[in-house]
């Protein structure tokens, strides 16, 4: 009798094992652990993209709005974050989180893995900014390779337009290593899109006559285009945009190969002052495969401008 129990038994502990084997074979990963085995995209991309040109002591400065850059960044994120940014020489970060520690303790997770890539880097975080409501308010910072750039003075953020604007600009005064002129990077991200953005970029123009100088690199999210009408008072002053008719958001869905959005992000540069090299938005995408990953970065791809200060 037991022998025959133990016969029946055998063909379902087979059938048990089988199926929790089957079971572990099965993809059960958190979206965000994927993120290690589907974002090579900033691999090949770096190899590929952001090589640097040959033009002797040139500046290679980059904006990114980091969506919600905080304690929502996971380990594996902060790495591809670094990865995207290592081969810049300035980076202007916008939407730190600023409600509490955990977006600064990003910011400094983002410069301790680019100080394991080979260079030694340096960064600034602003004070919140005095914004109508905590969640409009955010820090902005700056990060620097310090073989290349040095920062002048601390960085602050510009209380003239404390009143004017959702989210006041982060000012910094900056110098090549190997350079002699000094130069003022703007950081700056607008009020949405639908409130008029336009009403707080109108103050930019006044920038060349209160810095006193025309080497500013005004820079950010402006929820508008680079032509919008908005703009040509500072156009009309020099100033040129790194970026045209190019996009610079995702969607959240691909829809017919297509994931990018809005042309909204830019690098603003006066063209007497600064030799244009090379720009362009960072498509650390690719493909609609990599959308879902890539939005866990940011749903704003960074825009680069290289050039040569006089």
């Amino acid at each position: 009798m037991v022998q025959k129990i133990s016969i029946l038994f055998i063909p379902v502990l087979i059938l048990f094992l089988f199926s929790c084997t089957s079971g572990n074979k099965k993809d059960t990963l958190h979206p965000k652990e994927k993120l290690a085995k589907n974002v090579s995209l900033s691999k090949a991309f770096l190899l590929s993209e952001t090589k640097k040109t040959g033009v002797p002591n040139s500046l290679r400065i980059v904006t990114w709005n980091i969506r919600d850059l905080g304690r929502t960044k996971n380990a594996n994120e902060i790495l591809e974050i670094a990865k995207i940014l290592r081969n810049f020489d300035l980076v202007a970060i916008q939407e730190v989180v600023a409600k509490d520690p955990a977006g600064a303790q990003a910011v400094a997770k983002i410069v301790d893995e680019l100080n394991r890539m080979g260079s030694k880097w340096s960064y600034q975080i602003s004070n919140p900014t005095k914004s109508p409501s905590v969640y409009m308010s955010e820090r902005y910072a700056y990060l620097w390779k310090t073989s290349k750039v040095s920062l002048l003075k601390k960085a602050y953020l510009d209380k003239d337009l404390e009143d004017k604007c959702v989210r006041e600009p982060f000012i910094g005064k900056f110098k090549l290593k190997k350079g002699s002129t000094p130069f003022y990077v703007v950081n700056f991200h607008s009020r949405k899109h639908d409130d008029h953005p336009e009403e707080e970029i109108n103050f930019f123009k006044d920038y060349p006559e209160r810095l006193n100088t025309n080497n500013i690199f005004i820079v950010g999210d402006f929820n508008l285009n680079e032509r919008h009408k908005v703009w040509d008072d500072l156009y009309g002053l020099g100033f040129k945009s790194a970026v045209k008719n190019k996009k610079t958001t995702l969607k959240m869905s691909c829809k017919n190969g297509v994931y990018l959005n809005h042309s909204i992000d830019n690098i603003y540069y006066n063209s007497a002052e600064v030799k244009f090299v090379n720009s362009d938005p960072l498509d650390f995408v690719k493909t609609c495969d990599n959308l879902k990953y890539a939005r866990m970065l940011s749903d704003h791809l960074p825009v680069f401008l290289e050039c040569v200060i006089d």
